[in-house]
This record gives structure tokens, C-alpha cells and sequence, in this order.
């Protein structure tokens, strides 16, 4: 197709080494949380029996220190008196009777953690499979033009990275965090409960771990917005060069696509070296406050002890509370590291939820069967362009009889694949109609104006499966005869022939097609959709003079019996067309069949006798 339509066009991109525009308003984490929370709301009294059980098991955990303190003090209570000379000893029996409750309630808390740890992966691969569900749904309610400022790497990312990175996190980081907050605040009470001053001693030790969290937290929320933002360009990039890898060679762009790769991994390893340092130090950070506390809870411990203002169990108790006091900080941290970037990602699939969607159509009746149409095509003071500002079609009328075969021509530009475009309706008009059979293509469904058409375009498109697959694609119900009377029409039969496999044979990166080749499949399958309206868009330029020749009367036996728009830029091959549309700057400037025409000595005679001018 024609370059009119930059699909692939590249996000701006930024100098290397630039940081985030100060000037750039900050991301609306809230907004994106909230937007997931409504996403997720048939999934959230799952949720909440995972996080009642989370807080359950966290709980049970809790009432181990203070048991395990009974069962110290039970212990040296009855060494002190067999060092008095009181033989009974130790009560083995309240021993016992505590050791068995302490492995009923730590069992329950692995049976609930379990459970919940069950229930939470089942919530969040739900909610993952729907969201790519939906996006896949979104991409096909999109407007074509989304995909003119959108990289289709960068949707890709979404539909990949980002939606993973979401089902990751919900799963681990959500379940921890509860836990951890739980865990938190419930070593708190239990602290205070069993001796204050203890407690005092443990929170002052670890109080700089919340300043410090606190701190880290609010520097690197934009770090991994730029993360993600980066890894979606540069995933669009790739993309980019490697579907065009030929091109890149042939042109010796390989330095300046390096170049533009290397910008923006620089941005993506600033962004993401400092996003993943700031929540990396999180955990040595934590790991030192935990070491800080036990060393003076030790010593403050100790001093009570000695002073018999405390027993020697809540010393052991506390040893216990101390780690559960500050590893919920570590989980803390560590959760919030996972919910920040969970939030830029959210942001950038919430984003492409709330793009503007094509009208909905399901209140439209009328339809066109593809068997019943006669082809009757107008076009009535067509206006259209793709930046409102900026017309490409002004006033386009014309008339496709049934049966006609139209050729479109005009220099680069001139409209030609715009008004494919429209008649397609992969494009809305600004102003005027587009009539099939008298009925205007915007009171039918876009399914059914697609139903009507079999497209041949300059750009082949063959997906990884058998020819026979490639050739039938949608179609249901053909027959192996259907499929070689139309790969005999078109000159492709006797060389799928010879492949090992025949039409089995699989197309990949193991099985060599030339260009020509492969436009003759994709003709062969416009051949089996069988439509009564055909669109060639240069189907003929990836093919020799030979073969050509072949192609084109193919093509005119395809023709027969349908209206056929054929934009073409060598004018031989239209010469038998019964219409032909010369375009200009958006408009027909002239039309007639090829003899009128070259008549006229006009614009269509200077382009046809200019590819045909003898070198003197």
C-alpha cells in the first residue's frame, strides 16, 4: 500500500541520558488502582476470604511467642527448684500441653496460609486471562488511527509485560502485604501486652526503618513509571527494525538504528537501574534495623532480667516478636516496590481501555448477503482526511457500474489507497456517502462491508501454517478442488507440487518463497473468498514481467462477474479496466477508459507515456 498511512510511526523519542520532564504531570496511581479495583470486582469476595484467611494464619503465628514464653518459664522455673533440692522438676506434662497447642496453631496457620496462597492464584490468573481477553476485544474496537501514533511493539508490551507484571504482583505482593501489615501490627499489641517497656525498646530500634521506607518510597515512584514508559518504546522499536531487518541492511541504517536503540536503552537502564537500586537497598536496610533490634532487645532485656523486674521467658518471646516485628517490614517494602510498578502498568492498560472505540454498530439491521449483491458502487462528494486539519480528500464522485473493473491512478499521494480506506470503512468519512448497491456503506456493519470484498494488497501477509490454511484462512466449507482450481488459475499449482509436503507443507522460516510466490497465494486466497467486490492494491508490483503477465490474466479472469478496484502505478496493466479514476491532489481531475484517455492527451497520457519512453 501506499505510504499515505504511517502505521508503525515511532513514539517522539527522547536525547540520551534524558531524565522525565519536570514539567510532566505526575501518573494518577490512584486513579489506575481504582480502575483495577472496578476491573477486579467480581473476583474481590474471593479476595477477601484469601485475605481473612492470610490474616487468620497470621494471627495463630502470633500467639506462639507468648506460649513459648510459658513454656521457658515453665522450663527454668523447674531447673530453679531442682537446683533448690526439689526433685518434681519439670512439669513435662504442661510442657506437653503447650509444645501440642503450638503445633496445632502453627499447623492451622500453614493450612490457611496454603489456602490462601490457593484461592489468591486462582483470583489473579482470572484476572489476567480477562484482561488479555479485553485488550484483545479493545485492539478490535480501536480505530485504525490509534495504531498511526501507537507502535505496535508498545501494545505489544502491554499485552505482555504489563498484564504479567499485574498478575504477578496481585498474587504475591497483595496476600504479603496483608500478611505483613497483620503481621505488623499484631507483634505490636502482643509486645505491648507482654511488657511495655520491651516494646518501646523494639519499635525505637526500628523506627528509622519507617523513615528510611518512607523516604526511598517517595523518590522511586517515578523511576518505574519511566521503566515501563521505556520498556514499551523500546520493545516498539525492535519491533520496528526487525520486521523491516532487509530494509535496515539494504540502506545501511544499521548505525542509526543501533544509535536510536542505544538512546533509548540508555533511558531504560537509567530508569531501571535506579528504580530497582532504590528498592533493592530496602532489603539491607531492613536486615540491619532486624540485627539493631535483636541487639537491644538483648541488652535491655537482660538489664530487667538481672533487676527481676522481668522473667526470662519474655526475653525469648521477644526474640521471636522482634523478627516478626521487623520482617513485615521487609515484606512491606518489597510489596510496595511490587505495587508501584503494578501502577505504572496499570496505568498503561487502563490507558488503552479508555481509548475513544469505534461507534457501536448492534442496532444496525440492514445487511448486505454476499451472494445477493450486485456490486453497484458510488461514491457521492466524498471528504475526508486523517488529521481534521488536513484534508486529503476533498470532493471525490464517482460511479462503479456492476461488474466494471476501476483503476485508480494517480502519482504518490494522490489518495488512491485513502479512498480503498474508506470504501473498506476502515476510516469514517468527514462528509459525503459511500453507496453498494444504493445502500450507504454507514448503514451497514463494518463485518458486513468487509464480507462483500476480497482484498489482494502490495504487502503479503502469510501466517505460520500449511498453504492450504494460508489459502482458505476464514473460509469454511472448501473443497481440495476449489483449492487447486484456484491455485491452477493463478500459476502457483504446479510448484506447491513439487514441495515435499504439497499443500500439507508448512510456512516458516525452514521453507523459502519468493515475493512473487507469495502474492500469488494471497491471490489464490482472494480467489477462494469468492466476494462480489475486489480490491487490488498493486498486486502485481513483487512480481517479474513473466509472471506478471500470468498474474493478470489470472486477474482477469478474477475480475469477471465482479466490480474490481484496482490501484495500480504500472498503467499497462489497466489498460483493459472499463473506468478509469485519474487522481490528483485528492480529487479526480480526469476519468474515461484508456483510449478516451491517452485521447485527451492530459495528466493520464503524460504518466503513461512517461514509463514507456524510449531511451534515446
Amino acid at each position: 500500500m501506499s505510504d499515505e498511512i504511517k502505521v508503525q510511526k515511532a513514539p517522539p523519542r527522547r536525547g540520551p541520558g534524558s531524565k522525565m520532564n519536570a514539567a510532566e504531570k505526575p501518573k494518577d496511581l490512584k486513579k489506575a488502582f481504582a480502575q483495577l479495583l472496578r476491573f477486579s470486582k467480581n473476583c474481590i469476595p474471593p479476595m477477601v476470604v484469601a485475605l481473612v484467611l492470610a490474616i487468620a494464619g497470621t494471627i495463630l503465628s502470633l500467639i506462639g511467642p507468648n506460649l513459648l514464653r510459658n513454656m521457658t518459664n515453665c522450663i527454668t522455673d523447674g531447673l530453679a527448684l531442682m537446683r533448690e533440692g526439689n526433685m518434681s522438676g519439670i512439669d513435662i506434662q504442661e510442657v506437653k500441653s503447650i509444645g501440642f497447642t503450638l503445633i496445632v496453631l502453627y499447623g492451622l496457620s500453614l493450612i490457611f496460609s496454603y489456602l490462601q496462597s490457593f484461592i489468591m492464584t486462582s483470583v489473579t490468573q482470572n484476572i489476567t486471562r480477562r484482561l488479555r481477553t479485553n485488550i484483545s476485544q479493545k485492539i478490535n474496537r480501536v480505530p485504525l488511527k490509534y495504531f498511526n501514533k501507537t507502535s505496535f511493539g508498545d501494545v505489544l508490551s502491554r499485552v505482555t509485560n504489563d498484564i504479567d507484571l499485574i498478575g504477578q504482583t496481585l498474587n504475591m505482593s497483595v496476600g504479603q502485604l496483608v500478611s505483613a501489615v497483620t503481621m505488623f501490627i499484631g507483634s505490636l499489641v502482643m509486645m505491648i501486652y507482654t511488657d511495655v517497656i520491651m516494646a518501646v525498646t523494639a519499635v525505637a530500634s526500628t523506627i528509622l526503618g519507617f523513615v528510611l521506607m518512607g523516604i526511598i518510597m517517595s523518590r522511586s515512584q517515578k523511576y518505574f513509571v519511566s521503566q515501563q514508559s521505556e520498556l514499551g518504546k523500546i520493545n516498539g522499536h525492535i519491533e520496528e527494525i526487525y520486521t523491516g531487518h532487509n530494509v535496515v541492511k539494504v540502506y545501511n541504517g544499521t548505525y542509526e538504528a543501533e544509535k536510536t536503540f542505544s538512546e533509548i536503552n540508555d533511558r531504560l537502564y537509567e530508569s531501571a537501574w535506579k528504580s530497582q537500586f532504590l528498592s533493592g537497598i530496602m532489603m539491607p536496610i531492613m536486615n540491619f534495623i532486624g540485627n539493631f533490634g535483636y541487639v537491644a532487645v538483648c541488652v535491655v532485656g537482660a538489664m530487667l532480667v538481672l533487676d527481676g523486674k522481668m522473667d526470662f521467658g519474655v526475653i525469648v518471646a521477644f526474640m521471636i516478636y522482634i523478627r516478626l516485628f521487623t520482617t513485615p517490614l521487609q515484606q512491606i517494602a518489597q510489596a510496595a516496590t511490587s505495587m508501584q510498578t503494578t501502577a505504572a502498568a496499570s496505568e498503561r492498560i487502563f490507558e488503552l481501555f479508555d481509548e475513544e472505540e469505534m461507534a457501536d454498530e448492534s442496532h444496525k439491521t440492514k445487511r448486505l448477503e454476499p451472494k445477493d449483491t450486485k456490486g453497484d458502487v458510488e461514491f457521492k462528494n466524498v471528504r475526508f482526511g486523517y488529521d481534521p486539519d488536513k484534508t486529503i480528500i476533498h470532493d471525490f464522485s464517482a460511479h462503479a457500474k456492476q461488474g466494471q473493473k476501476v483503476a485508480i491512478v494517480g502519482p504518490t499521494g494522490a489518495g488512491k489507497t485513502t479512498m480503498v480506506n474508506l470504501l473498506m470503512r476502515f476510516f469514517e468519512l468527514d462528509e459525503g456517502n459511500i453507496l453498494i448497491d444504493g445502500i450507504p456503506v454507514s448503514e451497514l456493519t463494518r463485518e458486513n462491508v468487509h464480507s462483500l470484498f476480497c482484498m489482494v494488497l502490495q504487502d503479503t501477509w502469510l501466517f505460520e501454517g500449511t498453504i492450504r490454511e494460508n489459502i482458505v484462512y476464514s473460509k469454511e466449507n472448501v473443497t481440495d478442488e476449489e483449492i487447486i482450481k484456484a491455485c491452477k488459475a493463478v500459476g502457483i499449482y504446479r510448484f506447491i507440487k513439487t514441495l515435499p509436503d504439497g499443500f500439507d507443507t508448512v510456512l516458516n522460516d525452514k521453507v523459502s518463497l519468493s515475493a512473487g510466490q507469495k502474492q500469488l497465494i494471497t491471490i489464490a486466497r482472494a480467489m477462494i473468498e469468492n466476494a462480489p467486490l475486489l480490491i487490488l492494491d498493486e498486486a502485481t508490483s513483487s512480481v517479474d514481467t513473466r509472471t506478471e503477465v500470468q498474474i493478470q490474466e489470472a486477474m482477469d479472469k478474477l475480475t469477471v462477474g465482479r466490480t474490481s478496484f484496482v490501484i495500480a502505478h504500472r498503467l499497462s496493466t489497466i489498460r483493459n479496466a472499463d473506468l478509469i479514476l485519474v487522481m490528483k491532489d485528492g480529487d479526480i481531475i480526469e476519468s474515461g477508459d484508456h483510449e478516451q484517455l491517452i485521447k485527451q492527451n492530459g495528466f493520464y497520457a503524460e504518466l503513461y507515456n512517461s514509463q514507456f519512453e524510449k531511451v534515446s
